[in-house]
């Protein structure tokens, strides 16, 4: 889509790198409903039985558009060599800012790295994955404890809250709130988008990268690009609701193993389809293992220590 002259004119008085960008956005489906109802049976593997919900409140349409989005999301790792539209980083960021934050503290920072030497350097840190020196645009979102801190002694005050796990659980839930504000906002533009969780593998070395100041910790990267039509990615299938959906209580309403085993067998399915390796023992399996004892958290069993050496005293 192209946006329009009321949109733009939200940014009129904005400097000229903050303008909107001029991109197009997938077309999802014309037909009402019916574009839902095939991704919602692409996303659990299976025909989608029961009701779509619809809504007079609004733009029926509009209303189709935004659900169709979502349940397309998918994490793409193979980006073309293209650069961004001019505007598109700031209004990304727009969209950050305008997520749920608890008590408007807005705990939370984004380093847009754009020094090739830094992302070869984070692309190592995240077990040399290729899409963060390729991607056009890497993020590194950050719960940023540091700024409230400053905030705090800039009027005299001791800042005590900031020294309990609490605030740093919020710091990290409004990062990742608005981290995914981002994607939706990029994938509305027709852009691609994956999570890199592998930079809390080692946090101090990106802290060092990023110059990171005390109580600022990395929750994870982000690529953000044009997808390569030659390596496109499906969309993955998840959990049936049986499993994840309770009603009043904690009660999947069906069996954990019986649907996990149809999982094990969907998944199976998708893994050949896509040309990737098929995990021994199937999905299950493979994420018991993911796991199993401290050194299958990639150095992350310590992050406690980590994080008391970035600042964080986390009583």
């Amino acid at each position: 889509m192209t946006f329009s002259a009321h949109s733009s004119a939200a940014f009129a008085d904005q400097s000229p790198a903050s303008r909107l960008p001029e991109v197009n956005a997938k077309v999802v489906s014309n037909a009402p409903g019916d574009g839902v109802r095939t991704l919602l049976g692409q996303r659990y593997g299976q025909p989608w039985q029961a009701q779509v919900a619809t809504t007079v409140a609004v733009d029926a349409g509009r209303a189709e558009t935004v659900i169709s989005q979502l349940l397309s999301h998918r994490s793409v790792r193979s980006y073309l060599p293209k650069a961004l539209p001019e505007g598109t980083l700031e209004l990304l960021v727009a969209a950050a800012q305008s997520a749920a934050s608890s008590s408007n503290l807005q705990l939370w920072s984004v380093v847009a790295v754009e020094d090739p030497e830094r992302r070869i350097a984070l692309s190592q840190v995240a077990n040399n994955q290729a899409h963060v020196r390729q991607a056009p645009l890497f993020l590194v979102w950050v719960a940023d404890l540091h700024r409230a801190r400053e905030l705090s002694r800039a009027r005299g005050l001791p800042g005590e809250g900031l020294s309990f796990l609490e605030m740093f659980l919020m710091a990290s839930l409004d990062t990742a709130l608005a981290a995914q504000n981002a994607v939706v906002a990029a994938e509305s533009l027709g852009l691609s988008t994956v999570y890199i969780g592998a930079l809390r593998n080692h946090p101090e070395r990106v802290a060092e990268l990023l110059g990171l100041p005390e109580q600022a910790f990395a929750v994870f990267g982000m690529c953000v690009g044009w997808e390569d039509p030659a390596a496109a990615a499906a969309i993955k299938p998840r959990l049936p609701q049986s499993v994840v959906l309770h009603r009043d209580r904690y009660a999947p309403s069906q069996p954990l193993h019986d649907a996990v085993g149809a999982y094990d067998q969907l998944m199976h399915t998708f893994y050949t389809a896509q040309s990737m390796g098929v995990p021994e023992g199937g999905w299950s399996l493979h994420s018991a293992k993911r796991v199993a004892s401290a050194a299958a958290l990639n150095g992350r069993h310590v992050l406690r220590q980590t994080l008391a050496r970035l600042g964080f005293d986390l009583k």
